[in-house]
């Protein structure tokens, strides 16, 4: 197996582990250095760096005035050590975050090496103390070996053939989560890789002196600008990446304007952003229970909200963002799936009201806790298969990061 493949292998191992699978920010942190590390090797990272890339800070974050870099960072290395020392205790590739460094360190594992990481005391004088208690024990087993004789010699055999066969067994850690598995089904099942479809809205304009979205009443004549797209897309796109590379299987990406009506008959397909931006879901047949429409009248007229056609008890008739007046602290999204113009293929929508609004959906379908509630509503067996359904959320964010992610709504 190449040596890379290995490597990112270990980090997902990593992160699907007891200590480190329901941190998700350490998690994000872990991949990107990961990514950043086998991609660039020797390259510097600064704090300014992962602080507006993975934690979504704003560009003014100052490294000197705020420690979360640094304290993240730290956290990480200490969880490292911690797993190395426990169910990492015999992994064969080692991965480490020294000290004063962004950059993550891999090497294979030598006979008879334990695992230190510097400047981590407390983790070396732990392994010292298990050392200490194994040479202890193999003492205690060399006198019962000279009294047991012939039938400790029977039990060594078993102990050996209980190990190769462990040894042997697929480890559960580095298997998917079963809702994951049951609901990307169809999307790793199928014939062909699944296309991503992430949004890049038509501007016009230029980034220098301002952008607005083309207005094909006004803007006839001014050259369309296609060549951008959300904050909030990018990191769903390397979420969903990561998320299909632990489940096997390889997805092709497409921006929004650049796919056609024949991509659409013949693939399944996943869509990142509203129809608003994603401007190939006007083509074909999108959401029937929460879509998307811009508010008519009143102090919001123009703004981008989606409305709930048969609302229930209790249930919002329609929702919006935060107002661009104020800092963004909510949105709301949808995730869909429908079956595709070809029945045998599916189509899965994944659209907030705005680029952050549609990254918190991405999370959402990402993470089996959050899964596991979907499932749970949508009524689907651990073995059956999730039908055609469109449900709406409510996404919490602080500073342009969402922190969590409320199921609103559920039709099917």
């Amino acid at each position: 197996m190449h040596e890379r493949t290995q490597f990112s292998k270990q980090i997902e191992l990593l992160a699907s582990s007891h200590l480190l699978h329901n941190s998700e920010s350490l998690c994000k942190l872990l991949r990107y250095l990961a990514r950043h590390s086998l991609e660039q090797p020797g390259a510097t990272l600064k704090e300014y760096q992962i602080a507006t890339e993975v934690f979504g800070r704003r560009a003014d974050f100052d490294p000197q005035l705020d420690s979360t870099i640094r304290v993240q960072a730290g956290r990480l290395r200490a969880k490292l050590a911690e797993y190395y020392a426990s169910e990492g205790a015999e992994d064969p590739i080692i991965v480490e975050l020294p000290k004063g460094t962004y950059l993550l360190q891999f090497h294979r594992r030598t006979l008879g090496e334990t695992t230190t990481h510097p400047g981590n005391q407390n983790h070396k004088t732990g392994m010292a103390s298990l050392a200490a208690r194994t040479s202890a024990t193999k003492t205690l087993l060399v006198v019962t070996l000279s009294l047991l004789l012939a039938g400790a010699v029977g039990a060594i055999l078993w102990l050996l053939m209980s190990r190769q066969t462990a040894a042997a067994a697929p480890s559960a850690e580095s298997e998917p989560p079963s809702e994951i598995r049951e609901f990307w089904k169809p999307f790793i099942t199928g014939p062909k890789e699944p296309w991503l479809v992430f949004s890049n809205a038509a501007f016009v304009g230029r980034p220098e002196t301002g952008m607005r979205y083309y207005d094909a009443a006004k803007d006839s004549t001014h050259p369309v600008w296609d060549h951008y797209t959300g904050v909030g897309e990018v990191l769903a796109v390397h979420e969903l990446d990561q998320m299909f590379a632990m489940l096997h299987r390889r997805i092709r990406v497409k921006r929004g304007s650049l796919f056609s009506l024949d991509d659409v008959k013949n693939n399944d397909l996943i869509f990142l952003g509203s129809p608003s931006e994603n401007l190939t879901l006007t083509e074909i047949s999108g959401t029937h229970e929460f879509v998307f429409q811009r508010v008519s009248e009143g102090p919001r007229k123009g703004d981008l909200a989606i409305v709930n056609l048969h609302p229930q008890t209790n249930e919002p008739k329609i929702v919006l963002a935060s107002p661009s007046s104020a800092p963004l602290t909510e949105d709301y999204s949808v995730v869909a799936l429908m079956p595709g113009l070809d029945p045998a293929r599916s189509v899965m929508i994944l659209a907030g009201t705005t680029t952050f609004g549609t990254q918190g959906a991405v999370e959402y379908v990402c993470r089996p806790n959050s899964l596991h509630q979907l499932l749970s509503r949508l009524s689907v067996p651990k073995t059956g298969n999730v039908t055609p359904f469109e449900a709406l959320l409510k996404v919490k964010m602080a500073r342009g990061v969402p922190v969590d992610v409320e199921l609103v709504a559920v039709r099917h």
